[in-house]
């Protein structure tokens, strides 16, 4: 399949599967290595486009669903895109809305033309099948779209995630030939729940179908971590070399860190801003929950390691003070802080690879942030 994306493979770690890359798009360059910002609805939230380049913010998502709710995408596509509609000038990659529609259980019916959903905003019936979501991510131009897929839940039986893979595949099949976006690629999602015969099975199919990229789908749902890391361990080496691969909404430093060392270079999660509009703040020394009594009068910063604008300017018992008083700004500084912590994560896991250091940095943030390796 012809491409408007490259990547290109600059390192692997020695010790390691990591990997340093390029991925060359037509919105920039990306060094990989990457965590990708989550703006659903066409803004990372609390965040403008300058504050997110700010911080180190090289690619943004965006959702297919959401989008196609509200505002649609016709009116998108009138605006110019996405890129200008949001006032966004590097790389976004939408999601195809799969993982949205399947979340919403009794709301929905598959078949194998697609889905039947009924709205979480209105109760309004709506029909997305992988010919319409490829349509809808064309007329967004995202420069990475994603196939059609179904997320099979956990837990889930052998015989109910053989078929559910296999019409992921048909349905990629259908996403191949309905692309139309000669600027946008299309990655594949390998699915199979968490059977290693289903895993191989999945990755050998699409694989095949040759796309410029592959997601791995289906992980990070409520499984517990080390079946996640053996499906990684067990997957990623039937995905080829020389082509970019996502592991899907894993956004805690542990699971960024253990992707990388099995092989991944993309990953994206709601977690950094979702938990910092509760107060919750990442920092090398663990979490920090700021509404906590004990930071009322701690006039020190949420995390003395950080140079963030948040960390250089306010204190704990000013954020506190934001979050008691549910001032807006709150959420703000904690959203640019936990991004930039995993920015600057993922900005020294690539200096790591450089200096073949990956494992000994593991080791060293394990112990500061309080995992136990």
């Amino acid at each position: 399949m012809e491409s408007s994306i490259r990547f290109e493979l600059i390192k692997e770690d020695k010790y390691t599967k990591a990997r340093l890359g390029k991925l060359h798009t037509p919105h920039g360059v990306i060094e990989t290595p990457i965590f990708m910002p989550v703006g659903t609805k066409a803004t990372v939230k609390t965040m403008t486009p300058e504050e997110l380049k700010e911080i180190g913010s090289q690619i943004i998502l965006s959702n297919t669903y959401h989008l196609y709710l509200r505002p649609g995408h016709d009116l998108i596509k009138e605006a110019g895109g996405l890129h200008k509609f949001m006032h966004w000038d590097g790389p976004i990659l939408t999601d195809s809305g799969g993982f949205q529609v399947f979340s919403l259980g009794d709301l929905r019916k598959i078949t194998e033309e697609g889905v039947k959903f009924q709205s979480h905003i209105d109760g309004s019936r709506h029909f997305i099948s992988p010919e319409k979501s490829i349509e809808i991510q064309n007329a967004l131009g995202s420069d990475i779209a994603m196939a059609f897929d179904e997320c099979a839940p956990y837990p889930a039986s052998h015989d109910y995630v053989k078929n559910s893979l296999e019409r992921t595949t048909r349905w990629a099949k259908r996403c191949i030939d309905a692309h139309q976006n000669p600027n946008q690629a299309l990655f594949g999602i390998v699915q199979g729940g968490m059977y290693k015969d289903l895993r191989e099975q999945s990755a050998k199919e699409l694989v095949a179908l040759d796309f410029p990229g592959y997601a791995i789908g289906g992980l990070s749902v409520g499984e517990p971590a080390e079946m996640m890391y053996d499906m990684l361990d067990f997957t990623v080496p039937f995905l080829p070399r020389e082509k970019p691969r996502y592991n899907m909404g894993v956004g805690t430093p542990d699971y960024l860190i253990e992707s990388v060392m099995r092989g991944i270079d993309m990953a994206d999660c709601v977690l950094p801003t979702r938990i910092a509009r509760n107060g919750t703040f990442l920092t090398s020394a663990g979490r920090i929950a700021i509404k906590n009594a004990k930071h009322e009068r701690d006039f020190t910063p949420v995390d003395p390691e950080c140079d963030c604008y948040c960390c250089k300017n306010y204190s704990k018992a000013y954020l506190r003070h934001l979050f008691r008083e549910k001032e807006i700004l709150g959420a703000r500084l904690a959203s640019i802080h936990n991004l930039h912590f995993l920015l600057k994560l993922m900005e020294n896991i690539r200096e790591a690879i450089r200096n073949d250091d990956l494992l000994a940095f593991r080791e060293t943030f394990y112990k500061k942030y309080g995992y136990e390796l």
